[in-house]
């Protein structure tokens, strides 16, 4: 399993389609998964640091764990099956259960969880983007979102269809 970071969550793709996209830890892929509308605004809540006056589904989640006094380990992204991600939560007792992906990712956000990802999956679906070869961590990040902007600008869900 290789660890991966949620760079962003783009929704202004012709489409209209959100997208998250996730890049790989200590390497130069990206994985790309489209996702709804309500996923995609409970992820960009999470990352800004937004709190919703009251509680959204994955924060009501979150702390029930936190209540029943257990904590999510890890988010898995364990399959790819005719375009669609399958996620595994993983909880500080080893229960596993089946998650999409984009749920996951929203409640790894809301708890400080990592989020992992099979190399399988990374070799088949993720993206190579070279990374910035700057120090300055703000330019970066900069840079970084550009190129998520400029992919995103052309890429499809087409362009993932492997069959």
């Amino acid at each position: 399993m290789r660890e991966v970071d949620v760079v962003g969550v783009r929704v202004e793709m012709p489409s209209s389609q959100p997208i998250v996209l996730l890049r790989e830890v200590g390497g130069e892929r990206y994985l790309p998964i489209w996702i709804g509308a309500a996923e995609a605004s409970a992820i960009a809540f999470a990352q800004q640091g937004m709190e919703p006056p009251r509680p959204l589904t994955h924060d009501l989640f979150a702390e029930t764990i936190r209540v029943l006094g257990h904590t999510l380990s890890q988010v898995r992204i364990v399959n790819l099956t005719d375009g669609v991600f399958e996620a595994i939560l993983v909880f500080d007792d080893k229960t596993e259960i089946s998650a999409r992906p984009s749920d996951s990712i929203a409640l790894a956000l809301r708890t400080g969880t990592p989020v992992f990802c099979t190399e399988e999956i990374l070799a088949e679906a993720g993206i190579p983007v070279p990374d910035s070869e700057t120090d300055d961590d703000e330019v970066v990040e900069e840079e970084e979102v550009e190129r998520f902007r400029e992919f995103l600008d052309h890429v499809t869900p087409e362009d993932f269809d492997k069959s």
